[in-house]
């Protein structure tokens, strides 16, 4: 199995996971309120259809992509509003259904895709395990969402080493976006769902990031508040990217506020 089999896999787990939370619910389950103001459940679940139609278009016609971006979003990001506004009042059978042959048509064009090609994105270009990576851990980030409005908590598990990865390989960009400095490196070490140690960076780097793999990726994705979180930094970078800390592209996020 190639690394982007792998990651497909996992993906489709993930999407699977999910997809066990709402497949039952009817049009006033849809419409339950998530963390995310303004959106419920079927926002979520458009979203990532329409995350998945933009992926698709990028996998399979990369200079239609670029053509896209151009023409939809010259008035800015509110087209991301507006394709999470499409789930809303949607039938539920007909949302899922377009959620689900979206995600299967991305794979397979994912698993097409030459080992050398980079595809364009809102963000750099990348290649198909870094925009497969990118789905999994935005389908985990917006079914945390989707959790946490049906009060389910779920058991995190080996999964979440795709979206630890992308947060800490985002550091930089995060730093960017508010005009900081990313010139020092940063270790990350975090203690894994299954009690095993994940780390990266160098050993010997001043600037440090540890704590529950869980709640390092909550933080990256913007679902909990840092001061929710048994996360620790130390060195100057570190400390500047923690509040900041994003793994998807686009302007900053408001982040969530505090839950005490």
């Amino acid at each position: 199995m190639t690394q982007l089999d792998a990651l497909l896999a996992d993906l489709r787990a993930e999407s699977a996971e999910l997809d066990g939370l709402v497949a039952g619910l009817d049009a006033a389950g849809l419409a339950t309120a998530t963390p995310a103001v303004g959106w419920t459940v079927a926002h979520q679940l458009s979203h990532l259809a329409w995350t998945d139609r933009w992926s698709l278009l990028a996998a399979t016609d990369p200079e239609g992509f670029g053509a896209a971006v151009q023409r939809e979003f010259a008035a800015g990001f509110d087209v991301v509003e507006e394709g999470a506004a499409e789930g809303a009042g949607e039938d539920p059978a007909k949302l899922l259904d377009r959620w689900r042959d979206g995600r299967e048509r991305l794979a397979a064009a994912l698993a097409a895709v030459p080992a050398d090609v980079r595809l364009p994105w809102f963000g750099p270009p990348m290649k198909a395990p870094s925009m497969a990576t990118a789905r999994l851990m935005e389908t985990w980030a917006h079914g945390q969402d989707v959790a946490d409005a049906l009060g389910v908590v779920r058991v995190p598990g080996e999964r979440l080493r795709h979206v630890a990865h992308l947060g800490v390989r985002t550091i930089g960009f995060a730093l960017a976006l508010h005009g900081l400095p990313a010139d020092r490196p940063v270790r990350v070490e975090l203690v894994a769902p299954s009690g095993g140690a994940w780390s990266w960076g160098p050993e010997d780097a001043a600037d440090r990031v540890s704590g529950p793999a869980l709640d390092f990726c909550l933080l990256v994705t913007q679902r909990r508040h840092p001061d929710d979180l048994a996360l620790t930094a130390t060195g100057p970078t570190a400390q500047a990217w923690l509040p900041i800390a994003q793994t998807f592209a686009g302007p900053p996020g408001a982040g969530r506020p505090p839950r005490g």
